[in-house]
């Protein structure tokens, strides 16, 4: 996945009302970006941080910038969780995953009441609902962790793909981790206990999980490799 125009390198001052960020851009002059991640993003949101914004000339966007990537050590970390459907979109369509077998695929399909699964795929009347997640968080070197904070709407969806393995589907779980320094992933049960609990009864449900990491620099995004997840 290419990033549309070419990003812009500048310096986080703070971000506030979770979707706004000032940032002072290499050239001296501040702007005001739009910060696509609901979560806390704990850890990447620090006072001083490289990040890199996307511009853009959409007179339908009241902000001209958006923010895609912090610099994290000496690697480069997506904080834009949208960005994760569009690497597994593209994945598909290349059948990079081996784990899935499928002839063809839908995106944002309603399936369950005021819920749209990332993906449907399809083969000889057989259907996969895939569910994606984008994984920040690392509080320990090499560890990712999911969610760094409480994510009503993460159980939903759990409870959501065991009702279609329920009625005789198959359900999986993609946890995308969006940086390469990943070794393994794990649970945040401390930020959000329900969600830990949830997803050990989908799994124990038939509900399947899988785990990638990603290759993030300035370009754009790519799947990367498997990565054991640990629950």
């Amino acid at each position: 996945m290419h990033f549309k125009t070419n990003l812009i390198k500048g310096k986080l001052v703070k971000r506030y009302k979770r979707f706004l960020a000032d940032v002072i851009l290499d050239d001296g002059t501040e702007v005001i970006a739009h910060c696509p991640n609901p979560g806390s993003m704990m850890g990447l949101a620090k006072v001083g941080s490289k990040v890199w914004l996307e511009p853009n000339n959409d007179p339908k966007k009241k902000l001209k910038y958006g923010w895609r990537l912090v610099e994290y050590g000496d690697r480069m970390v997506c904080i834009d969780t949208s960005i994760a459907n569009l690497v597994i979109r593209e994945a598909l369509e290349k059948k990079e995953i081996p784990e899935l077998s499928y002839q063809d695929f839908k995106s944002e399909v309603k399936y369950s009441e005021n819920s749209r699964i990332d993906f449907l795929l399809s083969s000889s009347g057989r259907h996969i609902y895939l569910e994606i997640k984008s994984v920040t968080l690392m509080r320990k070197k090499g560890i990712a962790e999911f969610p760094d904070s409480i994510t009503k709407r993460g159980s939903k969806h759990l409870k959501d793909l065991s009702k279609m393995v329920t009625a005789g589907h198959q359900s999986i779980l993609l946890f995308l981790c969006m940086r390469s320094d990943v070794g393994s992933v794990r649970i945040a049960a401390d930020l959000d206990s329900i969600y830990d609990t949830n997803i050990k009864a989908a799994l124990k449900s038939g509900v399947q999980l899988i785990c990638y990491d990603t290759e993030v620099t300035k370009f754009g995004v790519s799947l990367g490799k498997p990565v054991v997840v640990e629950i």
